[in-house]
């Protein structure tokens, strides 16, 4: 034998021998999950419901000193909570056994302050067994809310504190069967009645409840339960930074197991993280967690609950959602309607996988096996799957519908059992011949969902152009969605730009700039377009697909912003008082004791015959004006009043305020703000305009 034919035999054992060990299964790829993180993870939704004595006093949090003779919800039906949530596509429900005012859902046998001395069922109810044993009725998961700060404990604060959370703890994990997930909330010491002291105590919450031990309590307890924890210690899910309903387009299922946390790693992750820490993207179907009644036309549509789930679910996220529970221990029979209507948006977007068993074919397949070939990612299967031979981190496959196809999403999923891996991908597909980038992103993780108009198409390309390891793809799917023809938003900026939107990806607009009613022979909004004067512009969301129309969105808008200034503005952005953009807001603090005017510029003479104005929409937001003064002037020295008066209930129900009033001629504006709701010396503005004849 030869010097090269031996040299040959020798390289063609080796890439056998790389070959074969290629059709194995790929190795995990950093952190994956547990056992019990994909359990919760495949649930994908489930839900909150919040009650408490705070439901009665109509606050956000209790003090710790309501009265526990309130709590007394005359139709109070766990059942209908457990129904209404399986009817919404929940897969559990976590209630809140004891939220920060300390008062407890079950009759705990370590405190007074809990429904064993309230009049409800004459003391002798249990709202925690009750849920749980609808959820058991309802094929849904229990899971159970334990506040770690309590306003109304006289211990909080002290070491005994803690054997009394824990003896709580203990109650809530045996005496009420599987516990799916424990929810610790991340709000932690500040002011309580604290037992008669009403005073404010703080406390470090990275070492006070000593997380480590009362870990191992739990899963002790409750081995197959997870931790959501947002005090000191990682959990098994985390918090993604907003209670808004989103999680970041890029989503890491990764953290570091130790060290402090940034508002960026909780809402992206973290790509070198060392430990799986999925995120949980908690929010509610109202504005707050517990039932208001001024909330009661504020509740998600199903349009605005669908963009929760794509951007939640369909961004590598679980989707934890929120029911308020009214006094009489009720939900709303809107929040039913909508959450019902929600499950079925759901369920008729993604009915039909238009790639499920089409042929396919990849550009790599791990050691050409059939075991891992481009059609385990189309078989519906979650055990099977496309991988790609190590060495490959970019590669692409190629999907053939058969017929010209109309879809407007696109879904992949990684094998996460063995980590997450892809960075980066993009989707073409093949119109009319030609190859067209239809969406890119960057993680996939559990669940990708990527949105785009609707296009008619032979051929799908999936691409990863960027991975860690080698490409696991679990699922491809592709789906022609219904479109939600939710009525347009209108807005007009200070240059006079106009511009139509709307919260889904697919409708066209048209719109009409006389008062009449739009139709899809109107004129069609094809981008930004100058209007400065008086108008009134009406709007339709249209689906050119089925020829169906939203309803009519009115807006009239006054004299052009495009010549005003803020007068002695001397910090922060104060344009975005007059910018047209009702989510930016810019705060003007007063000196000493007062706050100040805000004086506006209208850049010419006008009759002023009224004003708006709309305080910051961020939740909890400072400077909300309740009483003001309105003023007029020709010159900014001679001032004369306009109007007086008080923005009834603004607190709870922060809309447009409108007030109109006799015409007054002048140049310059002034609103003054006398009081606000937090009682400082801070005046907030979203947005502040005129009315005028």
């Amino acid at each position: 034998m030869t010097k090269k034919i031996f040299v040959g035999i020798l390289i063609s054992l080796f890439f056998t021998g790389v070959s074969n060990a290629q059709t194995g299964m790929p190795i995990p790829c950093g952190p994956t999950p547990t056992e019990n993180q994909m359990r919760v993870q495949e649930m994908e939704s489930y839900a909150f419901v919040h009650f408490s004595l705070n439901t009665y006093t109509d606050q956000s949090w209790g003090f710790g000193n309501e009265d526990v003779n309130l709590f007394n919800p005359q139709k109070s039906d766990c059942r209908q909570w457990a129904r209404i949530c399986k009817e919404s596509g929940m897969k559990g429900i976590i209630i809140t056994a004891k939220h920060h005012c300390g008062f407890c859902l079950w009759p705990s046998k370590y405190t007074e302050y809990s429904v064993k001395n309230a009049p409800w069922k004459n003391g002798k109810g249990d709202m925690v067994r009750e849920m749980a044993d609808a959820c058991k009725e309802y094929g849904l998961k229990f899971g159970v809310y334990l506040s770690p700060w309590d306003r109304n404990s006289k211990d909080y604060g002290k070491p005994e504190y803690i054997t009394y959370f824990r003896n709580q703890l203990t109650e809530l994990l045996t005496n009420y069967g599987e516990v799916f997930e424990i929810w610790f909330d991340g709000a932690n010491g500040g002011d309580g009645y604290y037992g008669g002291a009403n005073e404010t105590r703080k406390i470090d919450a990275k070492t006070y409840y000593d997380w480590k031990n009362t870990y191992a309590l739990i899963h002790k307890l409750q081995p197959k339960c997870v931790i959501w924890n947002d005090g000191g210690d990682r959990g098994d899910l985390r918090w993604v930074g907003t209670e808004e309903g989103n999680v970041g387009e890029t989503n890491w299922s990764l953290l570091n197991a130790t060290g402090d946390v940034s508002w960026n790693m909780l809402h992206f992750g973290l790509e070198t993280g060392n430990k799986w820490v999925m995120a949980e993207v908690n929010t509610s179907i109202r504005p707050e967690w517990f039932y208001h009644p001024n909330e009661d036309s504020k509740v998600k549509t199903v349009p605005q609950l669908m963009d929760l789930y794509y951007n939640s679910i369909g961004r590598n996220g679980t989707m934890l959602l929120n029911f308020p529970i009214m006094p009489n221990g009720l939900i709303h029979p809107t929040d039913e309607k909508n959450g019902i209507e929600f499950a079925i948006a759901v369920k008729e977007s993604f009915a039909v996988n238009l790639a499920l068993n089409k042929n396919a074919k990849a550009s790599n397949v791990r050691g050409k096996s059939v075991k891992f070939a481009a059609s385990m990612a189309l078989d519906g299967n979650k055990n099977t799957y496309w991988a790609t031979d190590d060495n490959t981190k970019t590669a692409s496959l190629t999907i053939d519908l058969g017929n010209p196809t109309i879809f407007n999403r696109f879904l992949a999923q990684e094998y996460i059992r063995l980590g997450q891996r892809v960075k980066a991908f993009k989707v073409e597909a093949l119109v009319d011949g030609n190859w067209k980038e239809l969406a890119k992103a960057t993680t996939i993780g559990y669940k990708r969902i990527l949105r785009f108009p609707a296009v008619k198409a032979t051929q799908v390309r999936f691409s990863i152009t960027d991975s860690k390891c080698c490409p696991v793809i679990l699922n491809i799917g592709i789906y022609d969605a219904p479109v939600f023809l939710n009525a347009p938003s209108v807005e007009r900026n200070q240059n006079g730009e106009v511009t139509i939107t709307t919260n889904d990806i697919g409708p066209i607009f048209y719109y009409t700039l006389d008062g009449s009613t739009p139709t899809a022979k109107s004129n069609r909004y094809s981008g930004a377009f100058p209007f400065d004067g008086k108008v009134e512009i009406k709007a339709i969301s249209y689906d050119p697909s089925t020829g169906k129309n939203s309803p009519v969105t009115t807006e009239k808008f006054d004299i052009s912003k495009k010549s005003w200034k803020i007068v002695g503005a001397t910090e922060g952005n104060s344009i975005e008082a007059i910018d047209g953009n009702p989510s930016t807001a810019w705060h003007q603090k007063g000196d000493g004791k007062t706050l100040v005017d805000l004086v506006i510029d209208l850049g010419g003479k006008y009759n002023v015959s009224g004003f708006k104005y709309l305080p910051d929409q961020s939740k909890w937001s400072s400077g909300i004006i309740t009483t003001y003064e309105f003023y007029v002037s020709d010159d900014n020295m001679n001032w004369k009043i306009a109007d007086q008066g008080e923005f009834s209930n603004i607190k709870n129900n922060p809309l447009m305020q409108i007030r109109k009033f006799r015409p007054l001629q002048g140049r310059y504006i002034k609103l003054r703000a006398l009081k606000n709701t937090y009682g400082d010396i801070v005046a907030g503005y979203a947005e502040v305009d005129v009315i005028t004849l």
